[in-house]
This record gives C-alpha cells, structure tokens and sequence, in this order.
C-alpha cells in the first residue's frame, strides 16, 4: 500500500510539474502576439466559423505533438487528447490572464469580442504548452518515432511552419511586403525560402540537425523532404492567409505572393521544427 501511495504522489507530482511547465510555455510561446495590435483586431472581426474550424483543425495538431513529446509521457491516444485538451485550455487561461492585465479585456465589452480575443491566442499558447516539456523538462523527447518516419518529419515541419507564421500573418507588414514584390521577385523568394530549409536541416552542421542515409542521393533527400516539406508550408500558410481573411477580395497574383513572403518565416520555421523537437 505504502508503495502504491507513493507512485500515485509521483504520478500527481509528475502531472502539476508537468501543468506547470505548460503554462510557462504557453507564455513563451505567446507573449510576442499577446502584446500584437493586430492579433486584438482579429479577435475582434475575425469569422467566428473560421476561428472555430481553426481550432478543429489544430487539436489533431496537438494531439500528434503530445505523442512526439508533450506536457507528460503518454502510452494511449486517449492520453495525448487529454494532454492537447489541457494545453487548449491552459492556453485560454494564461490569454485571458495576460490580456485583462494589459487592460485589453473589460467588463463594458461584448462577448463575442472577449471570447474571440483571448481564442486566437490559443494557438500559439497551446503549442508552447504543448512543447514545453520537449523544451523546458530538461529531458529526452521520445521523438525517436517521428525522427525515423517520412510523414513525421513532415509533420513537425507542419507544426513549425503554422508557429512562426502565425506570428507574421496578421501584420499589415506582411501585406505590404507582398504587395511590392514583383513576379521575379516571388520566384527568387521560394527559391531561397527552399534553398534554405534544405541548408539548416540537412548541410549546416547544426546540433540536432539530420543525417542523411549514406546510400540517399542529394535529389532524394532535397526532392522528398525539402521540396514536400516546403509544398506543405504553402498549404499551411494559405490556410491561414485565408482564416485571417487575407485572400478575401483578392486576386489570384496576390494571393500568390502573399503566400509565398509568408512561405519565408513559414519555411525557417519549419526546418527549426526538425532540430528543435
């Protein structure tokens, strides 16, 4: 009995640990859009239906970053939806939190306005909650599945993308660097966007970055993994030009080259995704 009382006061211990080093993440990971002019406009207009489907979309998200290395280590799938469900609301809470402090959340305002304000805030809270024991455990991830699986290291170049872009999109800096780029200049951005992606994770030499299989020619590697993976940051980031409503109105050249400048932080992101997690 004594023992069984003792694994069941780690297993608590493990968890408040665990939920305490989500919220600081959700805080890291957060802070830069809660103090974003632009991310308290969408919360404000924002489509409720877009909002609400970007949050259906991002619990698979978080379900696989759970089994890759969230808030606890997880045997079942039933787990990793409670952890992402966690980090959703850790996420909500530390938002709400944060902006009532900073005087953006009042009593006198609408509802609507208060629930879609702190809600677009959980998307890159509940991904730093979601990380922060990959990040701030101190401990191994068990990430080795995904390092040894195609569609994993697609998956997290996914994740990394959608974080850091999610970052630039709502700026009205990005809009205008769109619109003073020409054809040529769209061309030479995805080029280096991809040149780049391919050069931190697999040439640059840096700790965490991936060993290519001896036998693996160099259009292999860059044609499987560089050119797939920058394919799925376009389709992430033109899914969030398009929930913050960027594309509506727009014709075909500019939504193109808004993709494509959001493609860059977009594709960064997604190759610090391989050597971060």
């Amino acid at each position: 009995m004594q023992a069984r009382s003792d694994a069941g006061n780690g297993t608590v211990r493990e968890f408040l640990t665990g939920l305490g080093r989500a919220f600081a993440g959700a805080l890291i990971f957060s802070l830069p859009m809660l103090m974003t002019m632009e991310m308290w406009w969408l919360g404000f207009y924002m489509s409720p239906l877009r909002l609400a489907l970007l949050l259906i979309v991002m619990l698979p998200l978080l379900v696989g970053l759970s089994r890759i290395g969230g808030i606890r280590r997880t045997v079942h799938l039933s787990d990793d939806i409670a952890d992402a469900l966690v980090a959703i609301a850790v996420a909500f809470l530390s938002a709400a939190v944060t902006l009532w402090f900073f005087g953006l959340l009042t009593p006198d305002m609408p509802l609507r306005e208060i629930i879609g304000k702190i809600t677009i805030q959980v998307i890159p809270g509940s991904i730093g909650a979601m990380l922060a024991q990959n990040q701030l455990g101190g401990g191994e991830s068990d990430d080795e599945a995904a390092e040894q699986s195609y569609w994993g290291e697609l998956f997290l170049m996914v994740v990394g993308a959608l974080f850091l872009s999610f970052n630039a999109a709502p700026t009205e800096e990005m809009v205008l660097i769109a619109y003073k780029m020409t054809v040529w200049k769209n061309v030479g951005l995805a080029v280096l966007s991809l040149i780049l992606m391919h050069f931190i994770v697999y040439a640059a030499g840096f700790a965490g970055a991936e060993r290519t299989h001896p036998t693996a020619s160099f259009l292999n590697i860059f044609a499987r993994f560089s050119v797939a993976g920058y394919a799925a940051v376009l389709l992430v980031n033109l899914y969030i030009l398009w929930t913050f409503g960027r594309t509506d109105g727009a014709g075909l050249p500019q939504i193109i080259s808004a993709v494509v400048v959001l493609s860059f932080p977009g594709a960064i992101g997604a190759a610090a995704a391989r050597l971060i997690l």
